[in-house]
């Protein structure tokens, strides 16, 4: 099992655009997603990924070079796991609800909360909304295409997007969680992890192989 302190940090970004040059500025290091966990799905697309927190809000930052890539979907909660998409799944509170957020190559974002795969509630408009996300590709859905520069993503996650929760500071917390990307519709379709993941098939829905982390 993984593990990672996340950093807090005294600068609090105005948007999602300042998050890579904030980090940048605190020599924060990427962690690198190589964990291809089905043999079905050998294709491992290049995926760092770095995260802080303020103590009201997580920044989010990946990076990704792939094969091709693809944001078909351009309205939040839609199907964006079918796109060029990383995500990130958390149990921010030690309970057996965890959120999966989910952003595809041009910001389109899906919000769920639960404790299972099966019944999750999609955080409505007004929650997705507080996520602010800047996206190297602009925001405009496109057609699968080749991926000739790499793209790059960043999320200003405030506390209350964890909606089911009434969280009123991330510090000092430890949770469990796991970071991910997929394309289930692209041409090579693939299925990588931060930490490793014991199925039998893809299934990103299994909290007891989150990893930890620890927030300053």
């Amino acid at each position: 099992m993984k593990n990672l302190t996340i950093k807090k940090l005294r600068t609090t970004p105005v948007a999602a655009a300042d998050i890579p040059g904030l980090l940048d500025q605190e020599q924060m290091p990427f962690q690198v997603l190589n964990c291809v966990n089905w043999q079905a799905f050998p294709y491992r697309p290049q995926v760092r990924f770095r995260l802080a927190h303020t103590g009201k809000a997580f920044l989010l930052n990946f990076r990704v070079h792939e094969e091709t890539l693809r944001a078909r979907y351009g309205e939040d909660n839609g199907d964006v796991w079918k796109d060029s998409c990383v995500e990130f799944f958390l149990n921010p509170a030690g309970d057996k609800v965890y959120y999966n957020l989910e952003c595809n190559c041009v910001g389109t974002l899906l919000i769920g909360a639960g404790s299972t795969r099966q019944g999750r509630m999609r955080a409505p408009t007004e929650i997705t909304s507080r996520v602010d996300r800047w996206c190297s590709l602009g925001r405009e859905p496109f057609e699968e295409r080749p991926d000739t520069e790499g793209w790059e993503v960043a999320l200003l996650i405030p506390v209350e997007a964890f909606f089911q929760h009434r969280i009123s500071s991330l510090s000092g917390r430890q949770i469990r969680a796991n970071f991910y990307k997929c394309g289930d519709e692209l041409k090579t379709p693939h299925f990588v992890s931060w930490n490793p993941i014991h199925t039998p098939k893809p299934d990103f829905h299994q909290p007891e192989f989150f990893g930890n982390l620890e927030l300053e």
